[in-house]
């Protein structure tokens, strides 16, 4: 078997098809090694060192993979940034994680422009793809740069970005490690062996997803390292998807419920035109995938449905469509090395089939909230974390999920934290007080649901719930201002100022719990 590892693959078979870029166009791994090298030598050139930050707002594409890669092989922190949010917030992520670069898409061009205007980023930093408004473009970052390998080689790594205790976002930081970047890590051939990926064995990956999600980059940036072909999708839609699955002949792709559900939704006659008998692994998570679906989609697609849950801070589950057929609901057992349990308000462990939340462990995996100690401390158990998440191990170690205890909404596999929005109205003058939680949606899974308390005097009604909208389109990104607005004369808290967020939601979900 050949060397595994993008510069290796490249120095080997340079003309093998690394990426399929969304316009339909093949890129060779002699081609992208190339683009990462220059843009790594470009980076150190205007004085990035290893442990320094870049920020990317770029679409799916090469120019993502390629700048990925060459953060990761000059030590570089790589923050991929939602790009659905508004200047102020890219910029906060810019500031918190020091970014010394920042590389944008001109799609993004007035996001771009706010970010670089309010945060700290040099303006000798600042690249762009096609045109924006005071930044280089990206052709000439290491333009001028001897065709080579970068000075300094040395593995950095994904900064990725999560909750934090006040709603801002906080990045889950690791230490570099020191690496050679030519390396591929042991971990991404383990990581990849749970869902029987291995190198090479004409696998070919399906990118549907916008790969500023940590789950997404990590599919597109491990398939390239072990020879898989990535095809990347710009805009994700259900039957373009069967399209390129029938074209390139797909094996694995790492998918959303909300995607399921649009694939079945295609007539029939769509669903059985297209040959999906390549499929080897589909794999989900990110949300709950309703046990409909998932039948629906096994019986359509076979035995290739893999789901897991998992978290950026690392450790998770997996369950193979066999035992998810034996075990409906389940998101499986915990992965090789992985340790998940269930621990009581004491700290305790609790038995098989009692609830309480679940905490879990990757190995002797070390992480931090970035500029977040306290959330860090709040996250664990000695040596053990938690996602806030609510559930319990059946006799046979098998993990079921019931809450999620932190109240984040999951809106097609997004996370969307109601402590953000919930500032941002709070400060309306009409706003007394506000909630925010998931309610349900058939497409979505959830959608993001206001209950505002007005103040004095203030009349309800469709006026009132368009000025908080506006208000809101102006300091948060489209997927996180509320879809609906509800008005209560006050809301439900004790003497100490607690919200009683349940008391809210749970009318809401009563109808769709009895349905189900």
């Amino acid at each position: 078997m050949a060397d595994i590892g993008l510069w290796k693959i490249a120095e080997q078979q340079p003309e093998r098809t690394a990426v399929i870029t969304p316009d339909g166009a093949a890129v060779g791994y002699g081609e992208l090694a190339a683009t990462a090298d220059r843009y790594g030598r470009g980076l150190q050139a205007v004085g990035l060192q290893p442990g320094d930050s870049i920020v990317l707002m770029l679409p799916n594409g090469v120019d993502l993979v390629a700048a990925y890669f060459a953060a990761l092989q000059t030590g570089l922190y790589v923050v991929t940034v939602n790009w659905h949010l508004v200047g102020a917030e890219v910029a906060y992520i810019a500031d918190d994680s020091g970014a010394k670069a920042f590389i944008a898409h001109q799609r993004f061009a007035e996001v771009a422009v706010e970010t670089a205007e309010q945060s700290a980023l040099p303006a000798e930093g600042c690249f762009a793809v096609g045109e924006v408004p005071g930044f280089r473009p990206l052709s000439e970052l290491g333009a001028d740069e001897p065709r080579e390998r970068p000075d300094v080689r040395t593995a950095g790594s994904p900064m990725l970005y999560t909750s934090g205790t006040t709603g801002k976002p906080k990045g889950v930081r690791r230490p570099l490690t020191g690496a050679d970047p030519d390396e591929v890590p042991v971990a991404s051939t383990w990581f990849f062996g749970i869902f029987g990926l291995e190198a090479f064995d004409d696998h070919v990956h399906l990118c549907g997803s916008p790969m500023y999600h940590t789950a997404v980059l990590n599919f597109v940036g491990i398939s390239i390292q072990l020879g898989h072909t990535a095809v990347l999708m710009d805009r994700w839609d259900a039957e373009e998807m069967l399209r390129l699955i029938e074209r390139h002949r797909v094996t694995h792709s790492h998918m959303v419920p909300t995607q399921f559900h649009r694939l079945l939704a295609l007539p029939e006659d769509t669903r059985e035109r297209y040959d999906v008998s390549s499929l080897r692994a589909m794999i989900h998570g990110a949300a709950p995938c309703p046990n409909e679906v998932k039948r629906a989609m096994l019986d359509w697609w076979g035995p290739v449905v893999i789901e897991y849950y998992a978290a950026t801070e690392g450790g998770g589950t997996v369950i193979p469509a066999e035992e998810w057929l034996a075990k409906p609901g389940s998101v499986g057992r915990p992965w090789p090395g992985s340790v998940v349990t269930i621990l009581g308000e004491d700290g305790a462990e609790l038995p098989a089939g009692e609830i309480g939340t679940v905490y879990m462990r990757m190995g002797s995996s070390k992480f931090e909230y970035h500029n977040d100690a306290n959330k860090t401390r709040e996250a664990r158990v000695g040596d053990l974390f938690t996602l806030g998440d609510v559930g319990y191990l059946d006799e046979d170690g098998f993990l079921f999920l019931c809450d999620r205890r932190n109240d984040m909404i999951i809106s097609g596999g997004v996370n969307i934290y109601p402590a953000e929005i919930e500032n941002a109205l709070s400060v309306h003058p009409k706003v007394a007080d506000v909630a925010v939680f998931g309610v349900p949606h058939e497409d979505w899974g959830e959608q993001v649901k206001a209950v505002v308390q007005p103040a004095e005097g203030i009349d309800t009604g469709e006026g009132l719930t368009e000025e908080i909208l506006e208000h809101a389109r102006g300091r948060l990104a489209k997927f996180k201002i509320p879809r609906s607005v509800d008005y209560l004369d006050e809301l439900p808290r004790d003497p100490n100022g607690k919200l009683y967020k349940r008391k809210l939601r749970d009318p809401y979900w009563a109808d769709k719990d009895r349905a189900i």
